[in-house]
């Protein structure tokens, strides 16, 4: 397919959609979408990974720009040791399968949360993709691991007031720009909309800083089902909304 064809089927994709260009996704509902049909929770985790992928290729194929997925929270450690184990496995797993994939979508992938608890192979694995991937320059995947939005906020706060102890800034210089180059998603827009599956309504600490003006979309499916119908429901319903980012709409005259 020459590249005029593709972007012309783009094009038609989107048409009548407004396409957030940062879109954020609470994957919630492995180990629902496992119960419901007799299975292990592990083999939920495993059709989420596949719904990870089907999200990379749709956001992709409909001009995302960045997409956060919240993988595995800081407060996941308090899950069974096997089921945990088994979820960083998966993230070793997906990134030795999917590398050469994501490199040639030209997809850059940042991987945000603290590296504390990671073993040494877990680490240089994040080093490995987040370098190699470092020059692309389409889809920008970021994905919160071992996050949580509370201590995101707490290391910026302290990193800040390191930086003020060491003499290099002024209490009153700190502002909201400041504290955003201080997060983790530093250089990154704060999401238009935040899609979480499996019925639940809340944020579950996550991007709470950057999540303060975005649009959320509920979704009933559990996301090993999500895919582009589920997807695309959920654009129609941001398309819909009226984004006054704490204002009043304007009318035209």
């Amino acid at each position: 397919m020459s590249m005029e064809t593709a972007i012309a089927e783009k094009a038609a994709d989107r048409a009548g959609l407004r396409i957030p260009a940062h879109l954020a996704v609470i994957m919630d509902g492995n180990g629902r979408w496992a119960k419901a049909r007799g299975k292990q929770r592990t083999e939920g985790h495993l059709e989420g990974v596949k719904a990870l992928r089907r999200l990379i290729s749709l956001c992709i194929r409909y001009g995302v720009e960045h997409v956060t997925v919240f993988s595995f929270s800081s407060e996941n450690w308090s899950r069974p040791r096997d089921e945990v184990n088994f979820i960083f496995g998966l993230l070793h797993r997906f990134v030795a399968s999917d590398l050469a994939t994501l490199l040639h979508n030209n997809v850059r992938v940042r991987i945000i949360g603290s590296r504390d608890g990671l073993d040494d192979g877990l680490r240089r694995l994040i080093d490995d993709v987040e370098v190699k991937t470092a020059l692309n320059t389409g889809l920008e995947l970021i994905v919160a691991f071992n996050y949580g939005g509370k201590s995101e906020i707490v290391e910026a706060s302290r990193r800040l007031a390191q930086a003020v102890a060491a003499g290099r800034m002024k209490p009153e210089d700190i502002d909201e720009a400041t504290f955003e180059r201080a997060l983790y998603t530093s250089g990154v827009p704060d999401p238009d909309l935040i899609i979480r599956t499996s019925g639940e309504q809340r944020f579950s600490n996550f991007l709470l800083w950057q999540g303060a003006y975005s649009e959320l979309v509920f979704i009933e499916e559990n996301w090993p089902d999500f895919g582009e119908e589920t997807f695309l429901r959920a654009l129609e319903e941001y398309s819909g909304r009226k984004r006054r980012f704490g204002g009043i709409e304007t009318r035209s005259p």
